[in-house]
């Protein structure tokens, strides 16, 4: 996702400097170098020694006759992207208004000034993060295409972002985004039928795959809806929901203004009358199973242009056997194309897939990541 990328990490004197080792360390784990940038209050919270063991670089803690923030930030520099994280008010302010009297302030007026993308992400306490002026320097970065990772509000604080929300927004800034003004909806994960008020008929699908491809549509520039059983996600919209009627009738809703749906939930085929009661145990019990909608089908026909990609699960580890089964669902509901796989590899970090479209078929064998990228770039080429 970062392979390749130079990132020049603008390290301030907030609290939160104390993960940026680890910020770091996420950064080149996927894919990218890194160069450090601190101001003077940051080298208080965290050793500059310690960030130069997380990026395998020395770190930049003054300007000198070297022009440290040219050579790293100017229109030939080395940077691809300028992360600012953390950010405190004192720098968005300084951004905002042009001073450079930090090594992290000037680096960003030197990357702004020769087009290099800069990405924020602020941490303060939440009275400096609401204080008019704060909001004013924010708006007014953001309006030179500055991209803000928002904190998370919590305990009156602030607090920076997660890594991975982080991570992301440097890797979308800094790479190609062929599906910028793009809407992706992407269903994911298990869906769960009650049985009574404790049970439920579900699956193994973990979300894994799903959530992958909606953080690379998000990476690739789209806006992103994320329909799971699950909590929100920094890359995208999250709509929560349980049953495969839930599941359908949310991603109709997100579908009525989307260009794309990518289908990787594993939906329940079937659901039952649930009790009111808990049934008791040690008792024979017989379900009576209904069949639940199709949701790819329900999806194309309330929406007979939408660019569909399905998923399909089999179990007979026959390459001839996916295809078949992925190509009869094509010419079914008219999909873009299909990601078979083996169902073994369900909540498996590693994995391998055929790419099945009506008359080609390639394989892919990676991680997941790579997977979710592989179908945004495919749905890319589809879109455009």
């Amino acid at each position: 996702m970062l392979g390749g990328v130079n990132v020049a990490l603008g390290v301030s004197g907030s609290i939160a400097a104390v993960k940026v080792v680890e910020l770091a360390h996420e950064l080149r784990r996927r894919g990218a170098s890194v160069r450090a940038v601190m101001t003077d209050s940051a080298q208080g919270i965290v050793h500059p020694w310690a960030v130069e063991f997380a990026t395998d670089a020395p770190v930049v803690t003054e300007i000198t006759g070297s022009v440290e923030h040219v050579e790293l930030c100017g229109t030939d520099g080395w940077a691809d992207v300028l992360l600012l994280a953390p950010a405190t008010a004192n720098t968005v302010g300084k951004v905002a208004a042009a001073v450079d009297d930090t090594p992290v302030t000037t680096c960003a007026t030197t990357a702004l000034g020769a087009g290099v993308p800069v990405v924020v992400a602020p941490a303060m306490h939440e009275p400096m993060y609401d204080h008019p002026g704060v909001l004013d320097a924010i708006e007014r970065v953001e309006s030179w295409s500055v991209d803000f990772v928002d904190p998370r509000v919590e305990e009156g604080k602030a607090k920076i972002a997660t890594e991975e929300a982080i991570v992301l927004a440097a890797a979308r800034a800094a790479g190609e985004t062929p599906l910028e003004d793009r809407h992706v909806v992407v269903t994911s994960g298990a869906t769960s039928e009650p049985i009574d008020p404790v049970r439920v008929l579900t699956n193994r699908a973990s979300g894994r795959t799903g959530r992958a491809v909606a953080a690379a549509c998000y990476v690739r520039g789209a806006d992103v809806t994320l329909v799971h059983d699950g909590d929100a996600v920094p890359y995208a919209d999250t709509v929560a929901v349980e049953t495969a009627a839930e599941m359908l009738d949310a991603t109709l809703e997100a579908c009525a203004d989307a260009d794309a749906l990518v289908s990787a939930a594993a939906v329940s085929d079937y659901t039952v009358e649930p009790s009111e009661e808990k049934i008791r145990s040690g008792q024979d019990l017989t379900l009576e199973f209904e069949q639940t909608p199709k949701l790819i089908d329900e999806v194309r026909d309330a929406h007979s242009d939408l660019s569909i990609v399905g998923f399909k699960a089999e179990t007979s580890g026959n390459d001839d056997a996916m295809v078949d089964a992925a190509r009869e669902i094509i010419e079914r509901v008219d999909l873009s194309f299909v990601v078979a796989n083996d169902a073994n590899v369900m909540g498996d970090e590693e994995t391998r897939a055929l790419f099945v479209t009506a008359d080609d078929t390639t394989e892919y064998a990676g991680d997941k990541r790579g997977l979710g990228l592989r179908v945004a770039d495919e749905l890319a080429e589809i879109l455009y």
